[in-house]
C-alpha cells in the first residue's frame, strides 16, 4: 500500500491520506495550485472495500463522504466496459455541502469576469479527470493492478488536464507517492490562468504551453506566442486548446443527426448516451454539450454516470418527468431503467463501412429492447430545421481524401458555431433594443416573434425550417432562462459602468453646490461601492475612469467638515 495512506482504522470505502506535505510551510495557502486544481486523488481496488480512496493531496482538502464515494465509483470503468491497459475519461459531480474551497484564490474574480461564459469556474460542481490503469500483475491477489489517478478541478479544461495526466500518471504508477508530491509542488508554482495570456506550465521535465481563452478572443482563434524566458526551458509541448475535443472524431457515428442533436441540446432535452466505455461516453457528452458555443450549456450533464451515484434515484424515478440532464452511461441496465426518457442515444465502438464511419439510425423509442438494443438515436422528436446535406457531404468527402482531422473538426465546429449564432443574434439585437432593462421578459416574447420575419436567422443562415417553432420551444427551456439572466446581468453591469463614467465626466464641484451633507455623503458611499466593484473586475471600466473616480472621491470628501472626514477616512 502507498506510503502516504492513512495509518489509522479503516472506514468503509475510504482510506483517505491526510498527510500535509512536510516540505510546505503550514501557512502556505496553495493559492496557485488551487487556481488550477482542487485536489488530486488516487483510487485503488481493495478486495475488502472495492474501490477505495487511497490518497487525497494536498491532504487537508475537504471532501464530504458523499463526494468521496462518488469519486471512488466514477474513477473506475463499469464492469461491463472491460477496459484493459490505460484509459482516460472524465466525470462531473455535484458538490455537497454548499460553496466552499479549501484553498483561497487571489485573482479577485478576474478569471470569471474575463473568461468566456462557457469556461468559467463551476460553483456547484467538480470535474474529475481520470487516468485509469488495469494490467495483469501476479503479485496482486486478484491478479491485476487497478488504480486511477484523478485530477479534481472546477475548470472545464479537459484537453489540458488529459495532457497533464498522460505525463504524470505513468510516472506516478511507477514511482508512487514521491512523484505525486513533486508534481503538486510544481503546479503550485504555475502562474494563474489569466484569460488572454499564453502560459508555460512546467511539469515532470516537460513544458506545456497553453493559451487561456478570453471573452475578447475571436471564435476559433487560439493565439500561441512564445513566452518570456523560454530559452531557459525545454522546447514546449504546445496544446492548441485547453478545452476543445476533436469534435469530428467524437461525433463521427452521429454526423447524420448532428443538427437534431444540436436542437435537443439547445432545448435542454433529457438525453441518455449509452456507450461501450467511459472514454466514449464522456467524450460524446462533452462534445454534445459543447455544440452550443458560444452559449453556455445551462443544464446538468454527467459525462460518466453509474448506478452507484448518489443521484441515481433522483434521475431514474418514474414519478415525475425526467430532469434536464445529459447522462453518459456504460451499463446496459440503464436502458431498462430509463426507458421512460424521451431520447436515448446508443453508440457502439467506432466502426467503418466502405471507408466511412458507420452512422447510427433514427429509431422510435418503442424499438428499445433490454441489453441487446442496437446502436441508434431512439426518439420521437422531429427536428425543426432541415438537415444540411452539403455539410455532411463535405465532411465525409474530406474523410475519404484523408484530410487532417483538425480541418474536419474546424469545419464541423464552425458550422455549429454559425448555427448557434444565427439563432441567438436576433435575440441579442432585440434585447439590446430594450435598454433600459425591463423587469419581466413576458411582455416582449410575441413582439420578438413578430420581428423574425424581417430580422430573423434567415439573414445569416441558409438552413430552412420552422425557426418560429424552435424559438417557441426555446423560450420554455433552461437555456433561454440562463441566456436571459446572463444578458440581464451583463447589461446591468454595463449601465452601472456608464453611470460611473458619467459621474467622472461631470464637474463634481459644480454638482456639490447647494447639496446637503447627506447628499454629499451618499455620493461618497456610492462612489466607493462602485470603485470596489470595478477593482474586483465586476464593472467594465477603463483605468482612467477609476483614477478620475478616485480624484472625485478625494474632492468630495475634502469639502465635508473635519469630523465627517474623520469618519469617512479613518486613520
Amino acid at each position: 500500500m502507498d506510503s502516504l495512506s492513512s495509518a489509522g482504522p479503516r472506514r468503509p470505502r475510504d482510506r483517505l491520506g491526510v498527510r500535509s506535505s512536510g516540505a510546505r510551510a503550514a501557512s502556505t495557502p496553495w493559492a496557485r495550485f488551487s487556481a488550477w486544481l482542487e485536489c488530486v486523488c488516487v483510487v485503488t481496488f481493495d478486495l475488502e472495500l472495492g474501490q477505495a480512496l487511497e490518497l487525497v493531496y494536498p491532504g487537508d482538502f475537504r471532501l464530504t463522504d458523499k463526494e468521496k464515494s462518488s469519486i471512488c465509483y466514477l474513477s473506475f470503468p463499469d464492469s461491463h466496459s472491460g477496459c484493459l491497459g490505460d484509459t482516460q475519461f472524465s466525470f462531473r459531480i455535484r458538490q455537497c455541502g454548499g460553496q466552499r474551497s479549501s484553498w483561497p484564490t487571489d485573482d479577485g474574480g478576474r478569471y470569471d469576469s474575463e473568461a468566456p461564459v462557457t469556461l468559467q469556474r463551476e460553483s456547484a460542481h467538480y470535474f474529475g479527470y481520470v487516468y485509469f490503469r488495469q494490467v495483469k500483475d501476479s503479485s496482486m491477489k486478484r491478479g491485476y493492478f487497478q488504480k486511477s489517478l484523478v485530477l479534481v478541478s472546477r475548470l472545464p479544461f479537459v484537453r489540458l488536464f488529459q495532457a497533464l495526466l498522460s505525463l504524470v500518471a505513468p510516472e506516478y504508477f511507477d514511482k508512487l507517492a514521491p512523484c505525486l508530491e513533486a508534481v503538486c509542488n510544481e503546479i503550485d508554482q504555475w502562474p494563474a490562468p489569466v484569460p488572454g495570456q499564453t502560459l508555460n506550465l512546467p511539469v515532470v521535465g516537460v513544458v506545456l504551453q497553453v493559451h487561456i481563452p478570453s471573452r475578447t478572443d475571436r471564435p476559433e482563434s487560439s493565439p500561441l506566442k512564445r513566452c518570456g524566458q523560454e530559452s531557459l526551458l525545454p522546447a514546449p509541448l504546445v496544446l492548441t486548446s485547453v478545452h476543445e475535443l476533436d469534435l469530428f472524431r467524437c461525433l463521427q457515428p452521429v454526423l447524420t443527426h448532428v443538427q437534431t442533436l444540436w436542437e435537443l441540446m439547445l432545448l435542454g432535452e433529457p438525453l441518455v448516451v449509452l456507450a461501450p466505455s467511459p472514454a466514449v461516453s464522456s467524450e460524446m457528452v462533452l462534445a454534445l454539450t459543447s455544440c452550443l458555443q458560444p452559449l453556455r450549456f445551462c443544464c446538468d450533464y454527467r459525462p460518466y454516470f453509474t448506478i452507484h451515484d448518489s443521484e441515481f434515484k433522483e434521475f431514474t424515478t418514474r414519478t415525475q418527468a425526467p430532469p434536464n440532464v445529459v447522462l453518459g452511461v456504460t451499463n446496459p441496465f440503464f436502458i431498462k431503467t430509463l426507458q421512460h426518457w424521451p431520447h436515448i442515444l446508443r453508440v457502439g465502438e467506432p466502426k467503418m463501412s466502405g471507408g466511412l464511419p458507420k452512422q447510427v439510425k433514427l429509431k422510435k423509442p418503442s424499438r428499445l429492447k433490454t441489453l441487446d438494443t442496437k446502436p441508434g438515436l431512439y426518439t420521437e422528436y422531429t427536428a425543426h430545421l432541415r438537415r444540411d446535406k452539403a455539410l455532411l457531404k463535405r465532411l465525409l468527402k474530406g474523410l475519404q481524401k484523408k484530410r487532417p482531422a483538425g480541418v474536419l473538426t474546424a469545419l464541423l465546429r464552425r458550422h455549429l458555431l454559425e448555427l448557434t449564432q444565427s439563432f441567438i443574434i436576433p435575440l441579442e439585437h432585440y434585447m439590446a433594443s430594450l435598454m433600459p432593462l425591463q423587469k419581466s421578459i413576458t411582455p416582449w416574447k410575441d413582439d420578438f416573434l413578430c420581428s423574425l420575419e424581417h430580422a430573423g436567422p434567415q439573414l445569416t443562415c441558409i438552413l430552412k425550417g420552422d425557426w418560429l417553432g424552435l424559438y417557441r420551444r426555446f423560450f420554455k427551456s433552461p437555456h433561454f432562462d440562463g441566456w436571459y439572466r446572463q444578458r440581464r446581468k451583463e447589461m446591468a453591469r454595463k449601465l452601472e459602468a456608464l453611470h460611473l463614467e458619467a459621474i467622472c465626466e461631470a464637474n463634481v464641484e459644480t454638482w456639490m453646490q447647494g447639496k446637503s451633507e447627506v447628499e454629499v455623503v451618499d455620493l461618497v458611499l456610492k462612489l466607493r461601492e462602485k470603485l470596489v466593484r470595478a477593482r474586483g473586475h465586476q464593472l467594465p471600466v477603463k483605468e482612467e475612469t477609476l483614477q478620475q473616480a478616485r480624484l472625485h472621491l478625494e474632492t468630495v470628501i475634502s469639502s465635508l467638515p473635519r469630523d465627517l472626514q474623520a469618519v469617512l477616512c479613518p486613520p
